[in-house]
């Protein structure tokens, strides 16, 4: 047959703006479905401009507040009271000063009669030098010092029902509550849940009667120049004394360092979060594209009749695809705006400074552009098939397309591109090139196990279909391997979404079950230290007179390194080139004697010496393995103790790899009997308490007899351990949110996708005799197949990940519980199906005519 063809259009040169009228007329049917595409894609962008904003907020805060991080211009602190010569020296470093004693200690309220561990700060002067020290009332930051009066964490009125003007007992001192701890230059609030803070006045410090010998205490001096020094000269100069008389020194530039390095971290967290979120959308901008595409073949082959070249009708559909990235990218940089407002306020409890919202241009740019970037290459992957369609597509409708055997290598160019992108944006994220790579690597290898699980559920479904299921099981089913099956997209989506959402929850009751484990049958759950010699069988008395058991007594001797294997320590902190850590080195070590191994010990070198004579020139030790890696140590080396001005020779015969997270004391370096008996110690008891209220009563006993010695309690740990992770959860469950619902977003969109194609369905299936509640029941029955098979990839992929992150981060046993399964499987199920059937309205009132005069 022949058909009068028009044949102005081959000889009319095809200009860009004739390409844009074509883009512009051929999507007019179809702008709203190419809008809510270019939303899969705005979360994930949206994310990248807010936290792009956040960071150089963030950093901006820093640079600005960099003193308040420190409070001082300089820091010079000891484990040891300061030396006469260390006092010399403070004296000639002049400027303004100030004193703090920090440990820890019980703090009991009368008025209630409870008591909590806390760090006590004995201050004199007027630190902070920079920052504010706020409080309530505003005046108590200052008018504390003035008598014996405390300071209290705001935490720990609000726990014990305490208000200023009530009592607090440190020791054998009470202190009236002037007011309220609201914050602490330098520290974030976070810091509060671990520890929280009482400040009384350095001149009362002694009449707690609580700096003893053996006790853990930090002494430290403040200073504030006010002549321009040059801190870090100074620094330079300090250097010599700081290593003879094992002194810490902490400057601005220091301190700004360390907390840029640890925010830093959170900052790469966030920005891998906006990647992964990017990343999902922009698979399913390409899943979109794919079903669309398909959909305007016939639209394609028109125009290749009417002499339109193949790279015409690509630069079509291309202007259609970019102006959609472009719209969507310019949408997410919107929303990511206002959500940079309010993440300040989501970090707060992490950070040490205040920041402010500004919004960052370059943020904004640097989001749009790469997530322009993205969607086009992932569009690409299916828009470059345009390019190899057939004029006799519109001329014969049973005519296909027959690629097989076929290679476009520009398919292959964009592969490539798409592979150099992906992984050059990861490591742009994580600021640095192994972390990036690392998790570019783990992002490839966890959407290839969706992938494949998506391939392996089409094919396993078609070759074991259930022939004898009803017949609307059986369509529904059917549904997963046809043409334009959305499987692939709804795993890819829906299944990471559910794998990182629960594997945060198994990670967290992971952390919560082992601390229960590791004090679980008849271990510990009660630590009582500090307890001075004359007053450990008092104590055990008084433990026993609860009818609670004393289930360890350890003495602990303080000491420190003279020297390692014939170096003094301070030759060893001056070469440039040691291996060894100055933090070990300088420690004030709490070691003890005994003959016997501990149940969380375990000897992996050596040999475990029990006892030696009390005249030995050369003593035995047994060493942690951890600490001695870190300090260069083998068995056979020799080192000199300090033990508090008496010199001991040793050598180290053992290595010992010890469970630190057992509620009990556990020690670095433990000694032989025979040795150590006389010297100057404490001792530790660890008892086990069945219930909360028996171990009140025994703490308050404690404190109000023995009010040096301290007490941790497993309760308290768990409880202060659960708010910590609860609160982890909680940003962590804000940043997933973007994944989440781009998933969703995804889900929609693949559906609204596929709606002709549902609408030839339902109109086949209803002239072929089905009923409109067997037409519902088939998509009902599809949605419930595709959510739980994504589920339960996801929730399987969860499950090996939380057993990994258990066995080789966190060391302990991973119990998996059934109900987060099942919880987690029928909300997603629910989900899926509730977002199918919403954008599948309208389909089973479409009239059969609608389809058959297209098809016809």
């Amino acid at each position: 047959p022949t058909m009068n063809m028009p044949n102005t259009l081959p000889k009319t040169k095809k200009t860009p703006g004739w390409l844009w009228k074509m883009a512009w007329r051929d999507s007019r049917t179809h702008r709203k479905r190419l809008m809510l595409f270019m939303t899969c894609i705005v979360l994930g962008i949206a994310a990248l401009v807010a936290i792009g904003s956040f960071g150089r907020n963030l950093e901006q805060a820093i640079d600005q507040q960099a003193k308040t991080l420190l409070g001082a211009d300089l820091l010079l602190a000891s484990l040891q009271p300061f030396a006469p010569e260390t006092e010399a020296l403070i004296d000639s470093l002049g400027g303004e000063q100030a004193r703090e004693i920090m440990f820890a200690s019980m703090a009991l309220f009368p008025k209630s009669g409870d008591t909590r561990l806390v760090q006590v700060r004995a201050l004199q002067g007027s630190f902070p030098f920079y920052g504010k020290l706020v409080t309530e009332p505003a005046d108590a930051a200052t008018s504390y010092k003035l008598a014996p009066r405390a300071l209290v964490d705001e935490t720990l009125l609000l726990q014990f029902n305490a208000i200023p003007g009530d009592s607090v007992s440190i020791g054998a001192e009470t202190f009236q509550i002037a007011g309220k701890i609201k914050s602490i230059p330098s520290e974030p609030p976070i810091a509060s849940t671990f520890s929280p803070r009482v400040f009384i006045p350095l001149e009362h410090v002694d009449d707690t009667g609580l700096l003893q010998r053996g006790s853990l205490v930090t002494y430290r001096v403040y200073f504030k120049f006010g002549d321009n020094r040059d801190v870090q000269q100074l620094e330079q100069a300090l250097e010599p004394y700081r290593n003879r008389y094992r002194l810490r020194v902490d400057t601005v530039a220091e301190r700004k360092e360390d907390v840029g390095e640890v925010l830093g971290n959170l900052y790469r967290f966030l920005n891998l979060v906006g990647f992964v979120a990017l990343v999902l959308g922009s698979i399913g901008v390409a899943s979109a594209v794919h079903v669309y595409t398909r959909q305007k073949l016939g639209n394609v082959a028109i125009l290749r009749c009417v002499g339109a070249k193949a790279r015409d009708t690509f630069f079509i559909y291309l202007i259609q695809v970019a102006v959609m990235a472009l719209v969507g990218s310019l949408l997410g940089a919107i929303v990511g705006v206002g959500i940079q407002i309010f993440l300040p306020q989501i970090f707060r409890d992490f950070l040490p400074v205040e920041i402010a919202s500004v919004v960052s241009l370059a943020a904004i740019l640097q989001g749009v552009g790469i997530g322009l970037l993205l969607a086009l290459l992932f569009a690409l992957l299916s828009l470059i098939a345009v390019r190899n369609v057939s004029p006799l597509l519109a001329l014969r409708a049973s005519y296909e397309e027959n690629s097989a055997g076929k290679r476009d290598r520009m398919k292959w160019l964009v592969f490539t591109a798409l592979i150099v992108v992906v992984t050059g944006f990861a490591i742009l994220q994580a600021q640095n090139v192994i972390l990036g790579l690392s998790f570019a690597a783990a992002l490839a290898l966890a959407f290839a196990i969706l992938a494949g699980a998506a391939k392996m559920i089409t094919v396993l479904t078609k070759r074991f279909f259930p022939k004898r299921w009803p017949y609307v099981w059986r369509q529904g089913l059917a549904n997963l391997y046809r043409p334009n099956n959305q499987t692939l997209v709804l795993l890819l989506s829906i299944g990471l979404g559910t794998f990182l959402i629960t594997t945060l929850y198994l990670s967290r009751s992971s952390l919560l079950q082992k601390v229960v484990f590791v004090a679980g049958g008849d271990r510990p759950n009660l630590i009582l230290f500090d307890v001075q010699p004359d007053q450990q069988q008092e104590v055990a008395d008084l433990v026993r007179s609860f009818q609670l058991p004393v289930l360890q007594e350890a003495p602990i001797v303080t000491m420190r390194i003279e020297s390692l294997k014939g170096r003094t320590v301070e030759d060893i902190l001056n070469d440039s080139t040691r291996t060894s850590s100055r933090g070990l080195l300088n420690w004030e070590y709490r070691t003890t004697f005994r003959a016997d191994l501990f149940e969380s010990e375990q000897i992996v070198a050596g040999n475990w010496v029990a006892r030696v004579a009390a005249d030995a020139s050369i003593i035995p030790i047994s060493f942690e393995e951890g600490a001695a890696q870190r300090l260069d140590v083998q068995v056979g080396d020799t080192m000199v103790w300090n033990v508090q001005g008496v010199p001991l020779t040793t050598t180290v015969t053992s290595l010992r790899k010890v469970d630190w997270q057992r509620i009990q004391a556990n020690f670095m370096v433990v000694f032989p009997e025979g040795v150590l008996e006389n010297a100057p110690q404490i001792f530790v008891l660890a008892t086990r308490a069945e219930t909360t209220e028996k171990s009140a009563e025994l703490q308050r006993a404690v404190v109000r007899r023995f009010p040096n010695v301290s007490m941790i309690d497993l309760a308290l740990v768990l409880n202060t351990f659960d708010s910590f992770l609860s609160k982890i959860a909680f940003v962590i469950r804000f940043m997933a949110f973007f994944s989440i619902v781009t998933g969703l977003i995804v889900l929609a969109a693949a559906v609204i996708t596929s709606r002709y194609q549902r609408i030839q369905e339902s109109v086949l299936l209803r002239t072929l005799g089905a009923t409109r509640s067997q037409v519902i029941r088939i998509m009902v029955i599809e949605y419930v197949f595709l959510g739980g098979f994504a589920a339960l990839t996801g929730l399987l992929l969860s499950y090996f990940g939380g057993w990994a992150l258990a066995y080789f981060v966190f060391k302990a046993v991973f119990l998996p519980t059934l109900l987060p399964f099942m919880i987690v499987l029928v909300t997603v199920i629910a989900l899926t199906v509730l977002i199918g059937m919403a954008n599948s309205r309208g389909i089973l009132d479409r009239p059969p005519l609608e389809v058959l005069r297209v098809e016809g």
